[in-house]
């Protein structure tokens, strides 16, 4: 995890005005943070349907299930008229962020398939928040293997969560605290898993150190910028400040 939110309560244990949620989806840990009336009945029931949605995301995006409606239209097996209109919802997105990151960003894999799947997690975590927002006098944090989005439900103030974030040369150290109220905040870097960010333009996985954080608006596009700073920082640094300058970064 290159993110995490400093002092958290444990989870689904209610300390003071606190609660927090953990859920096993999508091939990692996720994790509601709440803060405020965390004993109202709504917010069980808004947390569930967070689960519910990330869970939908992975039956349908996810490349490790033979069965996701993204593999059998990958091998032909799903015509795109009878797919899930999510799948054209993030074609259509892909697309967007190859071209505000002037290629930085692509959906393509290998030279012939497509994998939208860097820009799924932020946009599932965002679509599933939705129900968070509804819950009366809470504000909430979604931490979702590191990436995360804050906001508050209705008629209450966002609060302050401030986010460590480790150091991709040292294990566990923080060298940087980020105070985001509302927003998201991604990462992109080889320390946690690997070479597995691929250079669209050369087609090359990236195998070096260091790592990419943006925080803005959105989490769905801080943690595309993440990973086209990652790819190449000067030039993704330029293209961010271009297209989108409501959004910070920090490059390690």
């Amino acid at each position: 995890m290159s993110a995490v939110i400093t002092r958290a309560p444990h989870p689904q244990v209610t300390t003071g005005a606190r609660r927090a949620f953990v859920e096993q989806v999508m091939g990692l840990p996720v994790s509601v943070h709440v803060r405020g009336d965390v004993e109202r009945p709504e917010l069980l029931t808004a947390v569930q349907q967070v689960w519910g949605v990330l869970h939908r995301v992975d039956a349908v995006f996810s490349t490790w299930r033979t069965d996701s409606e993204l593999m059998r239209r990958r091998r032909g097996e799903l015509a795109p008229e009878l797919a899930h209109p999510w799948l054209s919802e993030v074609d259509r997105l892909c697309l967007e962020a190859e071209q505000r990151t002037g290629g930085l960003f692509s959906a393509a894999f290998d030279g012939a398939h497509h994998d939208p799947t860097g820009l799924v997690k932020g946009w599932a975590v965002e679509r599933a928040a939705r129900h968070l927002r509804h819950v009366p006098g809470i504000s909430w944090c979604v931490n979702a293997g590191g990436d995360l989005l804050a906001g508050a439900g209705r008629d209450a103030a966002p609060s302050q969560w401030l986010i460590g974030v480790e150091d991709p040369r040292a294990q566990g150290a923080v060298v940087a605290t980020v105070a985001l109220r509302s927003g998201g905040l991604a990462t992109s870097g080889a320390a946690a898993r690997g070479a597995h960010v691929v250079d669209p333009r050369s087609g090359v996985a990236i195998d070096r150190d260091g790592s990419a954080t943006v925080w803005g608006p959105s989490l769905l596009w801080a943690d595309v910028w993440a990973t086209a700073l990652y790819v190449d920082p000067p030039v993704g640094a330029a293209a961010l400040e271009g297209a989108d300058p409501a959004y910070r970064s920090l490059v390690l």
